[in-house]
């Protein structure tokens, strides 16, 4: 006996290969997870080919190269799925310490976006800091009332407030234990281990770049998605 199959059913069992071909491919520069050392890994985990990027938010050529890369990047070698882009610290001293600390506020989900505002507002707290750095007044001794005083008095927080953080989360930050630990981890594997000599240092696949511009990087990697 034949069964009577609604015209709709089969227009649907009809489309269905079609629906499933359609489906999205996943967007990579969307995604952000945690390396096995703290750092943040943007694209796909399983990309063949992973560029690491040793950074310090108080080095004027990682905020040249970030400023000049972040877009390529994303466009032309993390959307297809073939790159990974992991960005680890190496940290230089006090002030960049506070800002490595700040950048990681929010999560794995803000992360990129905090640490691009960063490097591209750093002709803007630069000077406060070098002003705040010159200043004879006590400052606090303690490390974190110190990276609080950071934070508050050189425009880093200011910044931060423009991206939605309050004081009290910004307080929280630089006051967390792991992330303190992660950060100074990652700093002296780039420093000490590593060796590298300068920031910004980049590897790919485990392979140090000759060069700390974003020609010596592309030039590593594979050819970009026209």
């Amino acid at each position: 006996m034949t069964r009577f199959v609604p015209f709709a059913l089969l227009a649907l069992a009809a489309a269905a290969p079609a629906m499933l071909s359609a489906a999205p491919a996943p967007k990579w520069t969307a995604q952000v997870a945690f390396s096995p050392v703290g750092g943040h890994v943007m694209g796909n985990p399983a990309a063949p080919t992973k560029l690491v990027e040793y950074v310090s938010y108080t080095c004027s050529h990682c905020a040249h190269f970030v400023a000049e890369s972040a877009g390529p990047l994303r466009t032309g070698y993390v959307s297809t799925g073939k790159v990974s882009v992991e960005v680890r610290n190496a940290v230089r001293d006090k002030y960049d310490l506070t800002a490595a600390l700040i950048a990681r506020c929010g999560g794995k989900a803000r992360f990129m976006g905090n640490h691009e505002a960063i490097f591209a507002n750093q002709d803007a707290w630069m000077p406060k800091i070098i002003a705040y750095d010159g200043d004879s007044a006590a400052k606090p001794t303690d490390q974190v009332a110190a990276m609080r005083d950071i934070g508050q008095k050189t425009g880093l927080y200011a910044l931060m407030a423009k991206r939605g953080f309050t004081p009290k989360q910004l307080d929280a930050c630089v006051a967390d234990p792991a992330a303190l630990k992660q950060v100074l981890a990652m700093t002296n594997h780039a420093w000490r281990e590593l060796k590298i000599s300068g920031t910004p240092a980049f590897t790919v696949n485990d392979k140090m770049v000759g060069g700390p511009t974003w020609d010596a990087v592309r030039a590593a990697l594979p050819a970009a998605a026209n």
